[in-house]
């Protein structure tokens, strides 16, 4: 399980690895929609977009981590971000997380082919046996998609982490494993061809 930056590149978006350089980009697709805004999830504003970039290249510089731009193929722009992380090469299991998109990318094959794209690199280059994905409690858009992916939800980690204002946040676990990967990746390929 080699953990290095890649480009993964679909028909509708490239992820690209994330760097310093995308910042100003970053927080022009959070103004998409005014995300910074959101209680549900961490997403960057002008103000702190250096130090989230920051905390990302060192969860990927320990080999923990590995995050991505999201970019829109159509337009050219970043529309979000995502990544890998908890990676965990001896139990070939991974997390995808940390995603979010602009408002107009949201509901659009973007997130569909991003997470066809991170799933495929999990399963069919690192051979993971399992891909966690988790999100807040209260993130009914969030866990609505994630089911839709074809993730088998497992439970709540109660009290699982303290948002930036405070609220103490129930997470939701989501899973797919080895064997149910054909029939997902299949799912999310007929939802790209039905548009």
């Amino acid at each position: 399980m080699q953990v290095s930056p890649v480009t993964l590149v679909g028909q509708y978006v490239r992820l690209e690895p994330l760097s310093i350089a995308h910042s100003r980009t970053l927080v022009a697709a959070a103004a998409d929609g005014e995300l910074w805004n959101s209680t549900v999830t961490l997403i960057p504003s002008h103000a702190n977009v250096d130090e989230y970039i920051d905390a990302a290249l060192n969860g990927q510089a320990s080999g923990r981590e590995l995050p991505f731009v999201i970019i829109n193929q159509s337009t050219g722009m970043v529309v979000g971000t995502t990544r890998f992380y908890d990676i965990e090469p001896n139990d070939r299991r991974v997390a995808i997380g940390y995603t979010w998109l602009s408002r107009s990318a949201q509901r659009t094959a973007v997130n569909t082919e991003a997470k066809l794209l991170l799933l495929g690199h999990a399963f069919e280059r690192w051979h993971c046996i399992r891909v966690e994905l988790i999100t807040d409690f209260l993130n009914e858009q969030s866990r609505t998609a994630i089911l839709r992916l074809g993730a088998k939800e497992e439970g709540v980690l109660r009290s699982h982490m303290i948002m930036p204002g405070g609220r103490v946040r129930d997470s939701v676990c989501f899973s797919i494993i080895d064997k149910e990967w054909p029939e997902v990746k299949d799912r999310l390929l007929h939802k790209l061809d039905s548009g």
